[in-house]
């Protein structure tokens, strides 16, 4: 998750999208989710309802914190050097 968070480190996250894009179920994704807000990770909102079109509820998004950025770049660097992280998809070479 946090690959797919770093991808875009200044954008808005919905829970849908970072549940797919890291493979994640929401069981284990909303829980890690307000971990990282009870943290100062990540802020919280939801979307304007005047923008949406069609009849759906508005979406609740998450941004990351200056305090997220720096925590999830260390959390990466301590990847990079944990055997058991040197095969995983996205983690060499991005957020350097």
């Amino acid at each position: 998750m946090t690959i797919a968070i770093l991808d875009d480190p200044t954008g808005r996250h919905w829970g849908y999208h970072l549940s797919k894009t890291a493979g994640v179920r929401s069981g284990v994704l909303y829980p890690i989710l307000t971990r990282m807000l009870n943290e100062g990770w990540l802020t919280d909102g939801w979307e304007d309802p005047a923008t949406i079109k069609g009849k759906r509820p508005p979406r609740r998004y998450y941004e990351l914190t200056d305090e997220g950025r720096l925590a999830l770049g260390g959390i990466l660097v301590d990847a990079r050097r944990d055997a058991r992280f040197t095969d995983l998809p996205g983690l060499v070479g991005r957020f350097a």
